[in-house]
């Protein structure tokens, strides 16, 4: 506890020692300073005005020299904008004073959470955060859950249907690492992303002189993942000719590379994955329906992100983990706002919108808490019509306006002096005139 009120300091110290805190109490952010050289603390609550360094100051340094640490600023009515400015700069939150003591306990206890939520993530070792896990205990993930179990213990093709950036991906390789096949290589391809030519090379193969630039034999990809699993995504893009080269190995569990006349038996899973509707491809004539049959032994379908709502603060946590990590940087909380930008956002690109989303704001994030400004602006609400035909400039702030905070700060004191305007007045360090000419809530 930092501040040179010994009144204020006395009165925090004593408060929080009854909650069961160790408080050190000092009365300068210099002093502070030397304390956190030779300790480490949980937590930091300080006032902004003091003489010989201010709160801004003293935050200023703990967040760069003790970035883990949280610290929480004490600020009066005449310092809105530093309080923003604090915020914007890592603080952690900030109280106004007089302080009220229940919010002093939520807030501290707030703190100290997500302190305690850092330090859960900074255990984990970068293998853990590194490796693509799925994750998420929603009704939906926990269905599929139970379907990838049954389904992994068999030999069966999957098809998996859901929209892109959902993870059709993750959900074909926890298939194969929980199957009999795990010893063996997951082969995975984008169908979409190659030609027809290219693609029936890659996945049969090609014999030396197939074509020109052929001055090799080459194994396919059927032939690389042998013993294990292959995992075609955007299987909704293959030409006819594909399909039916793609038919006759799961049909006969043989390939022909290109240019090659003798079969080649494989021992492959087969796994597919698209974001189209197969059964409307079929119905149009641009997928044959004795492959659909055959691609879809057992379908499963990955729910979109929309659909997770218990799931999105705990993933975006796990990908500002893994990010701050990449950039060896202290893991950031997510700050209420930002998380309300979050919940409200629509995710039309899934999970892997949601990672960039995070990525993004691990790299803009200035102290140890992120913000709304952080994230990208496509996340980011749009300003209502009705601001912009009233003349209203519409800016991305994420703060209450200033007269807004004057107003909820002058209601709150003379809340607490049972609306005495000359005893207000006084703790507002302003005569009762002035009281009487600010507007309140």
């Amino acid at each position: 506890m930092v501040d040179d009120d010994d009144l204020t300091r006395d009165m925090l110290a004593t408060v929080l020692a009854r909650e069961g805190h160790d408080a050190v109490v000092i009365g300068d952010g210099t002093e502070a300073l030397r304390c956190l050289e030779k300790s480490r603390f949980d937590l930091i609550i300080s006032d902004i005005q003091m003489a010989r360094m201010s709160g801004l100051e003293l935050l200023e340094t703990v967040t760069r020299q003790y970035p883990e640490t949280p610290l929480i600023l004490v600020t009066a009515y005449a310092e809105p904008t530093g309080a923003m400015d604090a915020m914007t700069r890592g603080a952690a939150d900030y109280l106004t004073k007089p302080v009220d003591l229940t919010a002093l306990r939520a807030t501290i206890a707030r703190a100290l959470d997500r302190r305690q939520l850092q330090r859960q993530h900074q255990a984990l070792s970068r293998e853990v955060l590194g490796k693509r896990t799925m994750i998420g205990t929603s009704p939906a993930m926990i269905e599929l859950y139970k379907q990838l179990a049954q389904v992994a213990l068999s030999n069966a093709i999957v098809y998996i249907h859901g929209e892109s950036g959902s993870g059709k991906e993750l959900v074909a390789r926890t298939i194969h690492e929980r199957s009999r096949r795990a010893g063996g290589p997951f082969v995975a391809v984008n169908c979409a992303a190659l030609t027809e030519s290219l693609l029936e090379s890659e996945l049969f193969g090609h014999e030396k002189g197939a074509f020109t630039g052929a001055q090799a034999t080459r194994r396919g990809l059927f032939e690389e993942a042998s013993s294990g699993t292959l995992f075609l995504d955007e299987i909704g893009d293959i030409t006819a000719k594909v399909q039916a080269q793609l038919l006759r190995v799961l049909q006969e569990g043989e390939v022909r590379r290109v240019g090659g006349n003798q079969p080649i038996q494989v021992d492959v899973r087969v796994i597919t994955a698209t974001n189209r509707d197969l059964t409307q491809e079929v119905a149009a004539g641009r997928l044959r329906s004795d492959l659909f049959y055959r691609l879809s032994v057992v379908t499963l379908e990955v729910p979109p992100l929309r659909d997770r709502g218990e799931d999105l603060v705990v993933l975006a946590r796990h990908f500002a983990a893994r990010h701050s990590l990449d950039l060896g940087r202290p893991n950031p909380d997510l700050s209420d706002a930002a998380l309300e930008v979050l919940g409200a956002h629509h995710w039309p690109g899934n999970v892997r919108e949601l990672e960039n989303a995070m990525a993004r704001a691990v790299a803009m994030c200035r102290g140890n808490v992120v913000l709304p400004s952080d994230l990208p602006p496509t996340a980011r609400p749009v300003a209502a019509p009705a601001a912009v035909e009233s003349g209203a400039t519409a800016i991305d702030f994420d703060w209450p306006t200033l007269e807004v905070l004057q107003k909820r700060y002058v209601s709150k004191v003379l809340a607490r002096t049972d609306q005495n305007k000359t005893a207000a007045a006084q703790l507002l360090g302003i005569d009762r005139r002035t009281l009487q000419r600010m507007p309140k809530d």
